[in-house]
């Protein structure tokens, strides 16, 4: 996938739905040029095409949203990464930036890489690091797996770090996401009280979604990019939130 790419699925994530006239414009290329693009970009389940335009998909689609916001992503999963020491254990929840975690940790020989997201698993498929993958019930619409056995292999698994998504962060409502199962899986992370980390973009901060995570075990650290407003900054400290960001310059 090349940057036009990117730029292409950035545009229609954001907007919903783009003409080809419109991408052809932005991108600099010939409408003919864009089509082509589209089939490749639809083929791959990035969006879908209809007469005359591009139309964004089920926002679920781990592969849809990983190139969303790319550069952004990639540098807070570097970041992340470079906090994994030689001989842990590292459980990767799932969503988009945790996908691209668990692809920059791939080569390490000396590490176990735990999750519940088949997305990721497939990734990891010629990874050099060992890869646990846990049971449960598959999400198809977010190819993770979740439910009370999910819950009772975390328990019965230990890792020393924990890497988690979430999809919104306000200050009367702490970390919240949009699917009850998955908030479930989270909290059982959580629970076990060992080094966790939410790793989201800055986009979601200021966001509140249906389904909030325990109140008795919430993230403690945050890594985000530096594009977070300083009084959502301040607030995250107040509630002794450690928050690391990421420069995306």
């Amino acid at each position: 996938m090349n940057p036009r790419h990117h730029q292409i699925i950035q545009l229609v994530n954001t907007r919903g739905t783009i003409a080809v006239s419109e991408l052809a414009q932005l991108t600099g290329v010939s409408e003919v040029t864009v089509r082509q693009d589209l089939t490749l970009l639809e083929r791959d389940r990035l969006l879908r095409r209809i007469h005359g335009s591009a139309l964004a998909i089920d926002s679920d689609n781990v592969g849809t949203r990983m190139n969303t916001r790319y550069p952004i992503k990639q540098a807070l999963a570097d970041r992340a990464a470079s906090l994994v020491k030689a001989g842990e254990s590292v459980f990767i929840e799932g969503g988009s930036t945790n996908a691209l975690l668990a692809r920059a940790l791939a080569d390490r020989s000396d590490i176990t890489l735990i999750t519940v997201s088949h997305y990721i698993a497939q990734l990891l498929r010629d990874a050099t690091c060992e890869v646990i993958v846990l049971g449960g019930l598959l999400q198809k619409s977010s190819e993770s797996m979740v439910g009370p056995l999910t819950r009772y292999c975390i328990q019965q698994t230990h890792f020393h770090k924990a890497f988690v998504g979430v999809d919104g962060w306000h200050p009367e409502s702490g970390f919240t996401g949009r699917n009850m199962l998955r908030c479930d899986v989270v909290d059982a992370v959580l629970a076990k009280g060992v080094e966790s980390y939410a790793l989201t973009d800055s986009s979601k901060f200021g966001q509140i979604q249906p389904y909030p995570l325990s109140p008795g075990y919430q993230v403690r650290q945050v890594i985000t990019d530096d594009q977070l407003d300083a009084a959502t900054l301040l607030q995250l400290q107040e509630q002794q939130i450690e928050v690391i960001q990421v420069s995306t310059g």
